[in-house]
């Protein structure tokens, strides 16, 4: 990990202190300068989570990835800054009915901060997530209007989860699975159980080759605006900022890589766009 090269990535030219309040500083930071996407798998490529590759691709590169990725990065950059963390795997609730118990597909980070519990969450693509402290009824507002809450749910190990994350504001800044309607929905459920690296290996293949998923039929970017969201699903965008969403469609590829490049920090080459299958 090159810590200054990871904070001229996200933007910051000084090191976060290790409290809650420089977690929160550095994870807004983080979600507003690299973008969650999916694109290598169109492309035909393998989506590696190793600490060398992830720095590589969305540092070095200017790439962006997916929650297996983004908190990789995040996490090795928080070990580096000595505040202790582990990964925990959820299931996401956003978009599923009820009665579907997902898979674990989802990693997030536990973070050991001034002797409390914090989750920490870099990498999820259907909204901005705030660091929330591990306690029954934790809430914190973000700035596109939306409150977070953390519930304790269940007990540990069971299928609808120890703890649910839920999200209540405007659907429009989310990647537009959020239903229509300000109450509070579920988000993600999870539980403490410790996590290992084949787990995570594990969760990553599933998530970037099982056929009909999300992620292997759509090509899909998001990224965290300071006063909203911005979404792309194929060739539809939205934009939520200061209260108010615009919705255009990506006209070709040369469109669509400095889309990318303008509102989702991502390089990707117009050839590689071209590739996408969108444009046919």
């Amino acid at each position: 990990m090159d810590l200054d090269r990871y904070f001229a990535r996200v933007g910051m030219e000084n090191r976060p202190e290790a409290t809650p309040e420089g977690l929160a500083v550095l994870q807004a930071a983080h979600r507003q300068a690299i973008g969650f996407e999916n694109l290598d798998i169109p492309l035909g490529r393998g989506i590696r989570i190793d600490g060398v590759s992830v720095f590589d691709k969305l540092v070095a590169k200017e790439r962006g990835g997916y929650c297996f990725e983004q908190n990789r990065l995040y996490a090795d950059a928080l070990t580096a800054l000595g505040i202790a963390n582990r990964p925990l795997l959820a299931r996401v609730r956003l978009g599923n009915p009820m009665g579907i118990t997902p898979p674990r597909t989802h990693v997030l980070l536990l973070v050991e901060l001034d002797g409390r519990q914090w989750i920490a969450d870099a990498g999820f693509g259907g909204s901005f997530v705030p660091p929330l402290s591990l306690e029954d009824g934790a809430e914190a507002t973000t700035a596109d209007g939306a409150g977070h809450r953390l519930r304790k749910t269940g007990i540990a190990g069971s299928l609808v989860g120890e703890w649910l994350l839920e999200r209540a504001g405007p659907a429009s800044a989310t990647d537009g699975r959020s239903a229509p309607h300000g109450d509070w929905q579920p988000q993600y459920t999870f539980d403490l159980g410790e996590v290992a690296p084949d787990d995570l290996e594990q969760g990553n293949h599933w998530t970037s080759t099982r056929p009909d998923t999300r992620f292997t039929t759509l090509r899909v970017a998001s990224i965290a605006l300071p006063e909203g969201f911005a979404a792309l699903t194929d060739r539809q965008m939205t934009v939520y900022s200061g209260g108010t969403s615009e919705t255009r469609t990506i006209a070709d590829a040369a469109d669509y890589a400095r889309t990318l490049r303008e509102v989702f920090r991502i390089a990707l080459a117009e050839e590689d766009a071209a590739r996408l299958g969108l444009f046919d």
